[in-house]
């Protein structure tokens, strides 16, 4: 298949995906996608309806014809790669459909897919490419998927834990690869947040319950920050807490701080705790005071997001942080409140350019 007719394909595709988060389409492609939507927090309960539908949304969005062209104009040669390589890909299971991004990446940069999918996240992307094989019957020769162990592939693209990176490393370290481990995302606040502000900054943090590396999991906040307008203006997520599963992780920390006099905040559905870490437990946030918001920009530059140009000590592990939410004027690379989950293609996951990886090749 030619890049002209695989850009057409995902393009069609978006339009799919939001004419079904619209309503606005009925047919024997949708049903099978609303059976999955409405049943896979069978297999995973995580995966409630209303998330399964968010991300859809925001993958039909960013699949817009202007936002693909404007993704591959910078790749100068991407229209004449002819030299087709297998990429293994394994996909995590934390949020639907995480691994799409991966996905259209391999295929529009004129590789095949060879995908092992999460246990937790195994229909959404299957019935993604039984869609585009349904565009154009060429994409059988593109696209595969195994549940047994990668072989016979040219390069790795792996996401998992901290712990699941180290034997991803040891099997696949002899390839060309991108390992990706835990991450956590941040917001900065100045006290000048205006309600509406709060009200998408609490998107970015509940959203998908908070499992997502895009996820806030914890505030910088000035020092004597009064929390009234915060807890006011999140009030419209106390829904999490009727999800068992979070509720259950919500119910135990607040135990456990209760239980060893731990200072804390708690409104009844998320626990704030004063920690310097950055990855907090589920149905917790962490935040920590700062007296010049100037000390929290030097803390980010010397832990942004990782990106290939970094050393190798900073790769081994003092990078964490995937995004910055903040409006200060102080912190020029942060993303604006509510948009932490609702990715462009060309915000690569650790801020590594996966499509000039696969062109590289």
């Amino acid at each position: 298949m030619g890049i002209i007719q695989i850009i057409k394909s995902f393009i069609q595709l978006g339009e799919f995906l939001r004419e079904y988060s619209n309503g606005k389409i009925e047919s024997d492609q949708s049903n099978q996608l609303n059976e999955i939507v409405l049943n896979d927090h069978i297999q995973n309960p995580w995966f409630t309806e209303k998330n399964i539908r968010e991300s859809i949304e925001a993958i039909g969005e960013s699949l817009r014809p202007e936002k693909i062209n404007f993704w591959i104009n910078k790749y100068l040669h991407i229209k004449n790669q002819k030299n087709t390589k297998k990429i293994g890909v394994i996909t995590a299971g934390n949020i639907p459909l995480v691994g799409f991004h991966d996905f259209i990446t391999v295929l529009i940069s004129g590789n095949i897919f060879y995908g092992k999918l999460s246990s937790k996240d195994n229909r959404l992307l299957k019935f993604i490419s039984e869609y585009l094989i349904y565009l154009n019957s060429d994409f059988k020769k593109l696209i595969y998927f195994t549940e047994d162990k990668l072989e016979n592939f040219d390069a790795v693209i792996a996401t998992g834990s901290n712990n699941t990176s180290r034997y991803f490393e040891y099997y696949f370290g002899k390839y060309p690869h991108i390992i990706r481990k835990n991450r956590n995302s941040v917001a900065v606040l100045d006290g000048n947040e205006t309600k509406a502000d709060i009200e998408l900054l609490a998107n970015d943090i509940f959203s998908y319950f908070g499992l997502g590396c895009r996820n806030v999991s914890k505030l910088y906040i000035p020092k004597d920050y009064c929390f009234d307008l915060f807890f006011e203006n999140i009030v419209h997520f106390e829904s999490v807490y009727r999800h068992n599963k979070y509720a259950n992780n919500y119910d135990y920390n607040k135990s456990v701080y209760l239980m060893n006099l731990i200072q804390h905040f708690d409104n009844g559905f998320v626990i704030l705790k004063e920690d310097q870490g950055l990855s907090s437990p589920i149905g917790v946030l962490f935040f920590e005071y700062y007296d010049d918001i100037k000390k929290v920009k030097e803390y980010l530059d010397l832990n942004p997001p990782a990106g290939p140009a970094l050393s190798a000590d900073r790769r081994a592990g003092k990078d964490q942080i995937q995004c910055i939410v903040s409006k200060s004027e102080f912190i020029k690379e942060a993303i604006p409140f509510g948009k932490a989950q609702q990715p462009e293609l060309w915000d690569y996951a650790d801020n590594v350019d996966t499509m000039q990886f696969l062109l590289n090749l």
